[in-house]
């Protein structure tokens, strides 16, 4: 074991739809232990008819969140993000815009509009990417489209937690598995899918090399933390899309699934190599890059944006709930009074999300929600059937079937949908570590510097640090039976 009496201490930036925090961990006698250092919230600026991410403000928190550590010394740092935004970078590295936001709407038609130029069938083979409108190419494509000249003017393009670490280093590259959320790079070759782009008109030499997680980007330049001895700490890709990072935190190969539960939810597994079959991109599935080499073939689905955006709208009108109210209120309502399909389009982006409920309710014709518990009950009942459908495709593409569950980050936190989730599956539940995110972007750090020697060791560490909840499944006929009505309501296309 890498392991020794001395302590190395990390830095973890994890950046998220909804908040960004930094984390320090530390590595001593095998256990590593984490806090929470800083915590900001992140959330979308709207100017002009677009929306964006306010770039120059995450990097001021994350300058904000180096001037209180309190160690004299990191043996690393590293920032994850979510996927398939990017940044554009000008020729003296300035950057040209701040980055869009994936649920901008111009995403929408210029995803018709590329679908009208390269068939489905080619995208998923080049990519085996699941084609979804948020994704970096019909980004690329309606930057094209609508600021030809802003792109144009453009030397590199990177994603955004490679934004933050080409400020943190001044070097510009692209960590491999938040390049493989663009749905332009390939999976076999793990380089840039550069024909597609030429194909649809988009200037293939504009996104930044490629390098693997782990890698040492480059060292902290002086000037960008108050105190000096953290000049020249080594930045650390880790696997910078967030999921990447989660996964790599846990075992979930074989006949066990993951699901990483937050504002989206990702299900699926492990794998040593992509499969860009017929079936998987008929169901959809996508082959994320992970950590040592490995892929993701997973679903992406709405996840608890759906809770979050009710939230919202409920302390608009002057009521705030928190989760744990939420939760408590849903255990009482009404089971399976209200069914939603999780990736219907009205869900997306909706002003008012509550409104979109009672919408999807009227035209599946079922009663509306009548509460803020029953929204709640609705939300999560919808979301554990939806797994399990997802886990059963996900089978008919492995030709395993899933035996154990493991639900990581935020949303493991939430007893009630892992209960439904074990319930409506039939299968245990594994729940944690809520801080999955967090815990693989420390030990892809601690691998790249020796603090461990393996990715099995680097799980092993966390395993037995971070302790797990279990939920046996109950009750599986009554949601054997709601499943039915489930998919007639998802087959319905509202």
């Amino acid at each position: 074991m890498a392991s020794n009496h001395t302590t190395e201490t990390y830095l973890a930036f994890d950046l998220g739809a909804e908040s960004g925090r930094a984390f320090l961990g530390s590595l001593r006698d095998g256990k590593l232990d984490i806090r929470e250092i800083h915590r900001f919230a992140n959330e979308p600026v709207e100017y002009g008819g677009t929306m964006h991410w306010d770039a120059p403000r995450i990097w001021f928190e994350i300058r904000k969140a180096l001037a209180t550590v309190d160690v004299p010394q990191l043996a690393g740092m590293g920032v994850d993000t979510w996927g398939v935004d990017y940044a554009l970078l000008g020729q003296r590295g300035e950057l040209l815009q701040n980055p869009f936001h994936y649920r901008d709407p111009r995403n929408v038609t210029a995803f018709d509009e590329v679908l009208a130029r390269v068939s489905r069938s080619d995208i998923y083979k080049a990519t085996g990417i699941q084609l979804m409108v948020i994704n970096t190419l019909y980004q690329l494509y309606a930057a094209q489209r609508d600021t030809p000249k802003i792109l144009a003017a453009a030397d590199k393009m990177i994603m955004m937690p490679d934004l933050f670490h080409y400020w943190m280093t001044g070097n510009a590259v692209c960590e491999y598995t938040d390049a493989s959320t663009t749905q332009f790079m390939n999976p076999v070759t793990r380089k840039w899918a550069t024909e597609l782009l030429d194909l649809l008109g988009l200037p293939s030499g504009l996104p930044a090399e490629i390098v693997e997680p782990g890698t040492v980007v480059g060292h902290l330049l002086p000037g960008i933390a108050r105190n000096s001895s953290f000049n020249g700490t080594p930045v650390i890709a880790p696997g910078s899309h967030d999921t990447a990072s989660a996964v790599a935190a846990i075992t979930a190969r074989g006949n066990a699934a993951f699901i990483s539960s937050g504002t989206w939810s990702l299900i699926g597994t492990e794998l040593p190599a992509p499969i860009l079959s017929e079936e998987a991109m008929r169901f959809n599935f996508t082959n994320e890059g992970g950590v040592g080499g490995t892929t993701r073939l997973l679903k992406n689905v709405m996840g608890l944006w759906m809770l979050q955006c009710c939230r919202r709208a409920w302390l608009a009108a002057g009521h705030e709930y928190d989760y744990g109210q939420l939760t408590d209120e849903a255990a009482k309502a009404e089971a399976f009074r209200s069914i939603l399909n999780p990736d219907s389009a009205l869900f997306l982006s909706p002003s008012d999300m509550p409104a979109a409920i009672d919408e999807f309710c009227r035209k599946t014709e079922q009663p509306c929600p009548d509460s803020p518990g029953a929204y709640t009950r609705a939300i999560l009942e919808s979301l554990a059937l939806k797994y399990r459908v997802i886990l059963r495709d996900m089978a008919s593409v492995t030709g395993k079937t899933t035996e154990l569950i493991r639900v990581i980050g935020g949303g493991s936190k939430s007893r009630l949908l892992n209960q439904f989730t074990a319930d409506a599956t039939g299968r245990k539940v594994l729940a944690g570590p809520t801080e999955a995110a967090v815990l693989g972007n420390i030990g892809v750090q601690m691998l790249a510097t020796g603090g461990a020697g393996s990715l099995e060791e680097m799980r092993a560490i966390v395993e037995r640090s971070f302790p797990v909840d279990v939920y046996e499944p109950r009750d599986t006929e009554a949601w054997n039976r709601t499943s039915v009505r489930f998919e007639q309501y998802a087959a319905a296309g509202v």
